[in-house]
Parts: C-alpha cells; structure tokens; sequence
C-alpha cells in the first residue's frame, strides 16, 4: 500500500529504536512461527513489549538529563507512531494480506484526542480511529482486531473505534467529546485521501458556524472538571492534569483556538494578534513545564498518575533540579514554580476569553445578561477619573498609557473596579500586569496609594479584589513581602493552601465574619460588633500580615511582626495602631496552642493566657483572628471543637482581665449549657435529666458543643438502660475528613493507652481527642481517627471493627503490646515528611501538675506507646490534650508522679525525656508493655 506512511517522522535523536531492524525481526519471527498464529502473536507481543520498555527507559533517561518535558512527550509519541506504522505492515504483510485491496478495503488508522495532538506521556492512552470509507469488511475488522489485540498485551490502554466518514461526522455533530477529539485527529497510516476528505467534511459540516457553541460547552466543561479536582489552582496536591491551571486547561484553551480561528498550531494565534509574541513564549514555557511534572510523575510511579501528592512531590522535585535555600526546602521551591505555572495558564486563558467575547464567540452569562439589562450599555467615562471608563460593565482603560502617566493608577483601577462594582477587562489586566515595573519605592510610599490600598483591604468584598491585584502581580509589586509568599507551598499536611491563597481566604473568611451570616462564628461574629470601631481596619491589616514572613529562616511570627512595623506607618496607621498590629501578628497562633493543647479548667494556663493578651480588647482581637486563621487553612480544618475551646478560652480569661467581671462568668455559662441540653431532650423526665446532669464537672460543660452534648446524653442512657459497663458508638465527619469513636467505660490509669492501643491495633489513626471523667468514675471519651474509605459503607464497616476491638481490649481479651507493634509504622503520605521530635517538661504551666508537651512525626499507635511510657515512668496522668496539625502530633500530658507531686527532680526529667525521644527513634522501638531502662532508674 503505497500510501501507508506516517506524516511526521522523528528527528534520529528523538528515535526511541530501529524501526528497519524491527520490521526485519518481526519477519523472521513470522517465517520461525509459519503456520502457528497464536504462537506467532504471542511472540510478536512479547518483542513489541521489549521495545515498548527500552524506549521508555531510553525516554526517561533524556527526560532527566535534559529536563525538556514537551520533546520527552513527543519522543514516546514518535516510538508509539512507530510501534503502530511496524504492527500494521506485519498484520499485513503475515496475517491479513490483500494485494489487490477492493474500494471498500481502503483503511486510515488515525490518532485521535491525547494522542492526535502529538504529546504523549509515559502512562497516557492511545486513541485510535479506523477509518473506513464505508462500512466494516472482514479485511478490516481482521486487521483492527490484530492490532488492538497486540497493543493490549504490551499492556496498553487503548481507546478505539471503527467508523465510516459518514458515521464520525453523524456522531461529532451529537457529541462534543468525539467532536473534540476528532479536532485533535492525526493521520498516522494508510489511506491519506480518506483522512483528508473527513477533515474537509468534518471542517465544513461540524464545525463552521457553530464557534460559540463549542467554546461554551468547553468552558463549562472546564468549570465542571474544576469543581471535580478542587475549584483553587492553589491546592498544595494538585492534580496536573485536570485541576486548574493544568495541563486540561491548555488544551482548552487550543481547542477553542483551533475551533474558532482554524489554527493548526499555537504559534498561528499570534498572527491573529490573540497573543504577542512574549505570550507566546509563555505558552510554550508552561506547557514543557507542565509535561515535564507529568511525565516523571508516570515514570516515578509507574502509572497514569495525575496528583501531585505529597509523597512524590520531593521526588519530582529533585529529578526537576531543584534544590535547597534558606528558609525554603527543594520542595517547597519546586512547587512555587508549580503554582506560578499554573496562574499563567489561567493569565492565558484570560486573554483567550477577553478575544472570544469580543468576537461575541463566548456568550455571556446568565446573570451578566441579567445585570446588562439593568444598566446602561456602551462606553462612559467613571467620574472619579478620566483615564478609565465603564465599558458596558467592564472597567476598562482610556488608552495604554495611563500607568505611565501615573503608576498610581495602578491601585486605583482595582479600588474604582470595587467602588463601582465592575468586572476588570482582560486588557486592562493584560497592561496593568506589563506595566509592574512602574511600581517603584516611591510609588510604595505614595500617600494615595497606600490610602487606595487600605481602602481596598478593608473593604466588604476584599478578597474579590485583592484576587485580582494577585493574578495581575500589582499585589505582589506593591507588597513585596507578599511578593515572596506568592505561589509559596508549606511542605505539610496541615495547610491546604499556597500560604497567598490563605491570606485571601482569611480576609474573606473576616468579611463573613464581620456580617455575622454564618452559625460556626457566634463568638467571632459577637465580638466583631464589640470592638472599638477604629479597631476594625486594624484587624483587616493584621490578617493581611500574620503570615507574610513565611519561608524565612527566622520564626514568621517575629519576622512578621517587624514587616507590620515597617508596613503600617505607609498605610497612615499610628504608632499605637501600628504596634496592635505587630504584636497581633507576632502571637497570631497563641491563641490557638492554648485552646488545643492546654487544660483550660487550669487555673495557671488562664493567668498564663491572660498575662500574654494583657486586655481585655486585644483578646477579642486575637479571637477573631485565630477564627478566621483556623477555618482558612482548609476544608474541614475548623469544626465545632476548635470553636467550644476558643470559647471557653475566652470566656474563663475574660474574668481576669476585667477584674472578675464577665459578661458571661463560668456559673452561668454551666447553667446554659445545661439548659440548652434541657431544650434539646425534652422527651426525657426531669428526675432522669437532674440525675444525668449531675454526673458531669463544670469542665464537661465548658468544653463540648451542644450537638456532641446531646449525643452524649442520648449514648450514656442507652448505654445504662442496657446495663453495659462498657459501650460504644460511631459517627461519621464527612466534612473534617474523620470518624468520630464515643467510649463510655469505668475510668482507671491505664485507660487512655488501652483505647489508643486499640486503635492502633486497627490502624486508626488519632487526630484528636476529648476526655472526659463523670463524678461516678466513669470515664466518656471521644476519640477522632483519620478515615481510610471514601465509601460511607466501607468507612462505617471499618469504624464497627475498631470499635469492636476497643470493647476486646477494655475486657481484656485482646494483648495489646504485640498487635500494636505490627501496626505502628508511618504510612501513606505521612512518610513523605520529617519532623524532628521534641519534648518539654514544664512546671510553669500549672500549680499542680508537671506539663509534658511531645512534638513529632505522627503516625498509629503513637499515643499508645506515649502514654504506655509514661505509665511504665510511673506516672500518673490526669488529663492529656491530643492535636494533629496534618503530619505533626502535639500532644500534651498533664502529669504527677504516684504521690501526687509534681516532677521536680532535673535526672528524673532527663529520663523522662529521653524514654519518650526514644520512641522516635528510626531505629526499633522498643515495646512499652516493658519497661525501659530508664524507666527501671528512675
């Protein structure tokens, strides 16, 4: 067949093998095998597949000297062209000849989707076409199959189908995803008239006249795929293909440009002046970026893997050349280019869409038509200034010098585009983002910007704004300490976001806040109406600031307090305000130690707090702040917990501030608490609601939130009406991620380590926990774990056996100390981190208790082993306060020894300290069922 030939041959160098040297292989084979097809194929297969491996290990090898991410896709595309050209002239050549083919035996095999567009990565699919004439011959189903069959048993994953040109363009017209694909189709082999006169067809009858339908189901399309993947293209494990700002949303963008200016190539769009030729390169920079992660993402795992997860990011990161600087690990550098890629993308995609709508080939949204409607239409001047005006809702400018003839106005278009409630154009985006440089030192200290700039921060729709200055770096220009978190990740579990995209999100998180429309931020939201009114801009600034100094070497608490202190006096604040400000930042996350990892029934952890705030003002300033601080972190990071604990924080400080008046003193929030019970669980006789509440210390009332509260009650009564002295309940957190494990038993030392044992036995992970003890000796103790099955069905069959395993070990019949030993060992991402222990032993923290606080690397069965230790150390521990930060344990003990006292020898802590530290150790740790030699000296 002279017209089987591929049309992009590869340069030597990107040659993977020796396609002659395979073909002649592949005939002796045929000629060893004559008569044997099954034994023929599997041989075949068996060559193919030797080929198939070398060239990737060939690829990756490149790949990681060159570091060239596009030309590594192109190279495995040019060996799989190959691979399919050799199988389709051995099939047939030795299996299905036909030398004198018929019309109807006329076949072009063609590479659609993915793999029509000439990039293909290391796990990626292959999607072919057969495209016949007419319909289906023997000849040709015997030829398509053999091929498929091969390509299968190299192990690949093939997409396929076999139509006529009549049905692909029947189909494209009924479907936008085969209309897509077939948008990406490349002739690979075999009848190159056939192909031509489908692409003629399909341009003529699929695709002309029918633009803005294309581009609005790929945009809505693109909106889907990001709900699915995480609406934020700051995600700290994002998924490179389908999340936004990755590699999809190239495409996208190329489809539409394709679809709409019938460009075979990116590089045309810039003779339709869509890009300037820096765009262009910028487009061609973050695509080889993009394929570079992505390929030695499947080449590090093996598989089609799309998420950038935290255990291979450092992988990915030393492969990517990246190393180390003060103040910012290889990871952390690597993934801030990440995220600078990926807001290109969406720079890009913006200028695309700005072309398309004024090509009217993107329609409007609803609710912008809607708005339309109701204001008036064309260009008119804003009255404020004469450099930008209202063009038919958009802010746009006068011409392209108004940044030059005043870089001030570079904050103004942001403040005016707030003021009057208009969508910033595309261009003027597009100049204000090449006219950075214009914000030199003295535009920084300009009077009017840095009032424009406080104008905008303390706004009500602040983050909407500031989002803005963000994606077109004026934010970053004019603040350049914020310059240096943009795109910045923290290498940990606990933050979800680039430490950028946190500070927005807590200035919108403030503004919610401030309007009081959300029920997790009573307290937050009551106090906001009580500070004094010049206090609030100050709360805005400071939240702005709290972690502006992260990736330095020094602690960004203290680093950040001394940025406000220089930052503040522009922004016109005084010397007072300016220090509220620095020393709001500067013990932005004491609040929140406190509330989570320290016993606040503690008459000295409420001086402590209290000597740290100093007034009764700044407490309600840090209230707001550690709120909206917590809930910014991330999805399901702040719950009803945190929330109880901040208030009762709060509220038992609050005395000591004003000198024993409170608004709402200990009794009476007791006697609330209790009350909102009564009202809950009014089916219940008072004699048996009297006798309940009776059975619970202040503290229990204080410190858990209604609805654990009523299950509580509800848990314990049914509990006693069966006569069980040990009982247990579950409940699912969809939203914090966790399954909650309530235990109600007789209390006694050794409780704590058995249930933590316990759930180490299962490989339960515990993140967070609350104990409390009933004035009966009873012991009622919630413990959360991390949950293991995305299946509400799996999770709840998990959590029936750990339970099942608690009520094993509380009786006794399971041995803990063995089973244990098996399970604790860090697993999934947890062993991606490193986190270097340390334990302090304070007596400064409470009149009568020693306070151990343990930090490190968590993992299953850690607090058994810590709290076994300390039960072996012989001593006694009375409440213990358990908090995960993502990968990072903090737990807390408040301790005695056996006689009550407090720890006051310096040995006995030495040994103290060194037992727990030990439980770190890489090495093997020992098992804390027997004591260790220190323990024995002690």
């Amino acid at each position: 067949m002279a017209d089987m030939l591929t049309l992009d041959k590869p340069n030597n160098a990107d040659k993977l093998f020796d396609e002659p040297a395979l073909v002649a292989e592949l005939a002796k084979l045929a000629d060893e095998h004559a008569g044997v097809e099954q034994e023929l194929r599997r041989a075949v297969a068996q060559r193919l597949k030797a080929v198939l491996a070398t060239g990737r290990t060939q690829a990756e090898q490149s790949l990681l000297k060159d570091r060239q991410g596009r030309r590594c896709a192109e190279r495995l595309r040019f060996m799989m062209d190959e691979i399919i050209r050799v199988l389709f002239e051995f099939v047939t050549t030795h299996l299905y000849t036909s030398d004198n083919p018929s019309e109807p035996e006329r076949m072009a095999i063609v590479a659609t989707g993915g793999y029509g567009r000439g990039l293909l990565a290391p796990g990626s699919d292959i999607d072919l076409l057969f495209l016949l004439p007419y319909k289906q011959t023997a000849w040709g189903e015997s030829v398509a199959e053999a091929i498929l069959y091969c390509l299968w048993d190299l192990g690949l994953k093939v997409g396929h189908a076999t139509r006529s040109i009549d049905e692909c363009i029947r189909q494209a017209k009924a479907d936008m995803t085969i209309r897509t694909a077939l948008l990406e189709a490349r002739f690979l082999l075999g009848d190159k008239k056939l192909f031509d006169e489908l692409m003629t067809r399909f341009d003529k009858s699929v695709i002309q006249g029918t633009g803005p339908e294309f581009v609005a189901a790929k945009l809505a399309e693109r909106e889907e795929r990001h709900r699915r993947a995480g609406q934020s293209r700051y995600l700290v494990e994002p998924n490179v293909k389908d999340g936004k700002g990755g590699l999809r949303d190239l495409h996208t963008l190329f489809w539409m440009a394709k679809y709409v200016y019938r460009v075979r190539d990116v590089e045309d769009l810039v003779d339709r002046d869509v890009f300037d030729d820096e765009e262009l390169k910028l487009f061609r920079r973050c695509e080889d970026f993009q394929w570079s992660v992505r390929c030695n993402m499947h080449f590090l795992t093996g598989r089609a893997e799309e998420r950038l997860s935290f255990d291979i990011q450092r992988e990915i990161a030393v492969r990517l050349g990246y190393t180390e600087h003060p103040g910012m690990q290889d990871v952390e550098r690597f993934m801030k280019h990440y995220f600078l890629i990926a807001k290109d993308v969406g720079d890009l995609t913006a200028i695309m869409c700005s072309n398309l709508e004024d090509q009217q080939a993107k329609p409007a949204p609803i609710l912008s038509r809607m708005m339309a409607k109701l204001r008036p239409r064309g260009r008119r001047p804003l009255p404020e200034s004469e450099d930008f005006f209202d063009d038919n809702n958009r802010l746009t400018i006068a011409d392209k010098d108004v940044f030059a003839r005043d870089p001030v106005n570079l904050l103004r278009m942001f403040r005016l585009a707030q003021k009057h409630n208009l969508v910033l154009h595309p261009d003027a985006m597009r100049t204000a983002n090449k006219s950075l440089k214009l914000i030199d030192s003295k535009v920084r200290q300009d009077p009017e910007a840095n009032r424009l700039f406080l104008d905008i921060l303390t706004s009500h729709d602040a983050e909407i704004i500031l989002r803005r200055m963000n994606e077109t770096g004026v934010l970053g220009r004019f603040m350049r300490a914020f310059g240096r978190v943009v795109a910045m990740m923290q290498f940990n579990m606990y933050h979800h976001y680039t430490v950028d995209e946190h500070l927005l999100r807590c200035i919108g998180i403030l503004a919610e806040i401030e309007r009081g429309s959300n029920d997790e931020f009573v307290l937050a939201s009551d106090l906001m109406r009580k500070i004094l009114p010049e206090h609030r801009k100050l709360l805005y600034v400071a939240l702005f600031l709290h972690d502006i100094a992260k990736g330095r070497i020094e602690d960004h608490s203290i680093a950040g307090a001394r940025i406000a202190r220089a930052f503040c006096p522009r922004l016109g604040l005084s010397a007072a305000d300016t220090d509220t400000v620095a020393w709001l930042v500067e013990e932005h996350l004491v609040m929140s130690t406190v509330a989570q990892s320290r016993d606040l029934s503690d008459r000295k952890t409420i001086e402590n707090f209290a000597a740290v705030v100093q007034s009764l003002e700044r407490m309600k300033l840090l209230t707001i702040l550690t709120t909206a601080d917590i809930r910014a972190a991330g999805p399901g990071v702040w719950n009803g917990w945190k929330a109880q604990l901040l208030r009762t924080l709060y509220y038992e400080t609050e005395p000591v501030l004003t000198g024993g008046f409170s608004e709402v003193n200990r009794a009476q929030r007791v006697a609330m608490a209790q009350a909102e019970l009564r009202a809950e669980l009014k089916d219940w006789p008072a004699e048996r609601m009297d006798a309940y509440i009776a059975r619970h210390y202040p503290a229990y009332w204080l410190k858990v939130d209604l609805p654990h509260r009523v299950v509580h009650a509800r848990f314990v009564q049914s509990a006693e009406d069966g006569g069980q002295a040990i009982a247990t309940t579950f409940a699912l957190d969809v939203t914090r991620g966790v399954t909650e494990l309530t235990i109600l038993a007789p209390d006694h030392p050794w409780l704590l380590s058995t249930l933590a044992g316990a759930c180490a036995a299962t490989g339960a992970n515990i993140v967070d926990a609350q104990i409390f003890t009933t004035t009966d000796g009873r012991a009622l103790d919630t413990i959360a774990v991390s949950r293991e099955f995305d299946q509400d069905d799996d999770e709840t069959r998990r959590a029936a056996r750990i339970t099942d395993t608690i009520q094993k070990a509380l009786s006794g019949t399971l041995k803990l100390p063995e089973v244990v030993a098996r399970r604790s060992v860090a697993k999934g991402r947890i062993k991606a981190f490193a986190v270097e222990p340390e334990v302090t032993i304070n007596n400064q923290w409470s009149n009568r208790y020693t306070v151990i606080e343990v930090t490190g690397l968590d993992r299953p069965g850690l607090l058994y082993e810590l709290t076994a230790t300390l039960s072996k150390l012989s001593l006694n521990i009375t409440s213990a306060h358990v908090a995960t930060f993502g990968e990072r344990v903090v737990d807390v003990f408040y301790v005695t020894d056996l006689l009550g006292a407090k720890i006051a020898s310096p040995t006995r802590e030495m040994a103290i300290k060194r037992s727990l530290l030990q439980l770190f150790a890489p090495a093997e740790q020992p098992s804390p069922a027997k004591p260790s030699a220190a323990s024995e000296a002690s």
